[in-house]
């Protein structure tokens, strides 16, 4: 809940700021066009609603801030949210004295605070003052389009519209401090005029100086109020650290037997930042990616029951009891934990990796190639001309499987394992495996006549074709880590693979895939008996993929 009315106060704040910097923008085009555009706005956030929700928002925002700063476990952050605390906490320094000079001014004293009184007041008087009112400007639009960012990151509308949106967040605090540029020129150049400048100090009647002493101390009254209410929340923390350390000190295991203390309140999440043990978070904490999601391994009595929201990420990912997102659960008691996701993910690696790389039993296609006697093509070979040739032969393939929708797995020697149906239904995924397949043969015809004068013999290639249940999922340990498959689908694939040596052909693929896809061609139907296996498996025999 105390996300969500920070989200809502600060888009109530965003809306306020954009259309302020709309009207600036029209600095542009006039003094007068600004002045036009300032009516409708005045009416909106002047009116008592306005204000009242204008306001309220602002102090609600700045209470929260107040709020998390105190339930804060760590300062182990993300360089990201060292930039949004910085700047959050920076803008009352500058923006409290614009407040105090416009919207106290108008309703205390009358002043009339259009534009032209303000370009006057830090254009004319107080130039250093306008400059700091540029970097109010600057420092409000970078706190607000982070903190939109941070919210919409995980949203697949958003990926598609990124560099849109990252332009127009770009354009509108430069048209709006253009205006304000323009205007202020133009009002400088009016000032010159003894006359006109005479004629507006009497028309504007600006505050007298005991009247503008008076709003400089109310201004150091409500930054000393701030800077003691941020003192007040640092100086809280380790009293109320002290307080739940009475209530016990409970440790939590991680997989490399690594231990971390931790007291009553604390996240698991936090206890990671605390330790600086790589933990993925891809939303910062927020219990919205799901990525900090972890297996717990012992100790899940002494987890308190998951939230309402947190089981709807959970249950969204068909999650088992014993998954918990590390953000959202604050440990009781002893407990050890396996985290599920590499430290590094990123929004892509989410919006594309799917709910299968926490492990799932999936049908899928697998697909094995294999050099044929490469081995005495490259005895001949210096190192460099080998790994150059292998190196143009996984490119080939590569690029024939992933074109066709396939999945790249792993390069093994001078072989390679494919995926086909991570994402799409079993007919579209044995189809695209025999697009790949054939994909394959012909990069290899093309490969062998752009390397014909490098080899002894054609590249020949042999692969294997299966459908079934695979247990899908990222699996490794460090940098190694990556999705991949395991199962008795792998291990036939493998096989048929193996046996196009003893069939004198380029590819063997078991009946199912091909009846799947809807094969087209007469090709020979075998029963063959693999290692493993104690029924015969039905296969296709293909003596040439392109002629599928």
């Amino acid at each position: 809940m105390v996300r969500k009315v920070r989200l809502v106060s600060g888009l109530l704040l965003l809306l306020f700021v954009l259309t302020h910097f709309l009207n600036h923008s029209l600095g542009l085009v006039s003094l007068e066009a600004m002045e036009r555009a300032r009516t409708p706005f005045v009416f909106l956030w002047r009116s008592i609603p306005g204000s009242v929700v204008l306001y309220l928002s602002l102090l609600t925002h700045l209470l929260l801030a107040l709020w998390s700063l105190y339930e804060r476990r760590s300062f182990r952050l993300r360089n990201v949210d060292w930039l949004q605390l910085i700047l959050g906490f920076s803008i009352p320094l500058l923006l409290v004295i614009h407040i105090l000079g416009t919207r106290i001014s108008n309703s205390v004293y009358g002043v009339e605070d259009n534009y032209l009184y303000e370009l006057m007041i830090l254009f004319v008087f107080k130039p250093e003052r306008g400059l700091l009112q540029i970097l109010l400007l600057m420092l409000v639009w970078l706190h607000a389009m982070i903190g939109l960012h941070q919210w919409l990151r995980l949203k697949a509308s958003y990926r598609r519209l990124q560099w849109l949106a990252f332009s127009v967040a770009l354009l509108i605090p430069t048209l709006a401090i253009a205006g304000v540029g323009v205007a202020a020129r133009d009002v400088r150049r009016l000032a010159e005029d003894p006359a006109w400048f005479d004629g507006m100090i009497a028309h504007l009647g600006f505050l007298s100086d005991e009247r503008v002493d008076l709003l400089l101390r109310a201004e150091n009254w409500i930054l000393a109020t701030l800077g003691l209410a941020v003192l007040a929340v640092l100086c809280a923390r380790p009293l109320r650290e002290a307080l739940r350390r009475r209530q016990g000190v409970f440790k939590i295991k991680y997989p490399d037997g690594k231990q971390v203390r931790i007291i009553k309140g604390t996240t698991i999440l936090e206890a990671s930042r605390q330790a600086a043990i790589p933990h993925a978070s891809v939303c910062g904490g927020r219990g919205r990616c799901s990525t900090c999601r972890v297996h717990v391994v012992s100790g899940l009595e002494v987890l308190p029951p998951a939230s309402i929201e947190e089981m709807k990420v959970l249950s969204r990912l068909k999650a088992g009891e014993n998954v918990r997102l590390a953000c959202q659960t604050r440990p009781e008691g002893d407990c050890a934990i396996v985290p599920l996701l590499a430290a590094g993910i990123t929004p892509e690696g989410v919006a594309h990796g799917g709910d299968y790389r926490q492990g799932q039993e999936r049908e899928v296609v697998v697909l094995f190639a294999d050099l044929r006697g490469f081995t005495t093509i490259s005895e001949d070979k210096l190192p460099y001309d080998v790994v150059f040739i292998l190196n143009r032969y996984f490119a080939a393939m590569g690029e024939a499987i992933e074109g066709s929708g396939g999945y790249v797995d792993k390069f093994i020697g001078d072989g390679v394992m494919a995926l086909f149906g991570l994402e799409e239904g079993r007919d579209e995924a044995c189809r695209s495996a025999l697009a790949a397949t054939r994909a394959m043969a012909r990069a290899l015809e093309g490969l062998n006549e752009h390397l014909q004068l490098e080899l002894s013999a054609p590249l020949r290639i042999g692969i294997g074709l299966h459908f079934g249940p695979a247990i899908v999922g990222e699996m490794g340990h460090g940098m190694t880590r990556h999705l991949t498959a395991v199962g008795d689908t792998v291990n036939t694939a493998s096989r048929l693979e193996g046996m196009t040596k003893e069939f004198g052909v380029q590819l063997i693929m078991s009946h199912d895939v091909g009846e799947i896809a809807g094969l087209a061609g007469d090709f020979e139907l075998r029963e063959i008996t693999l290692r493993g296996r104690s029924e015969p498996l039905r296969v296709r025999l293909i003596p040439d993929a392109q002629a599928l």
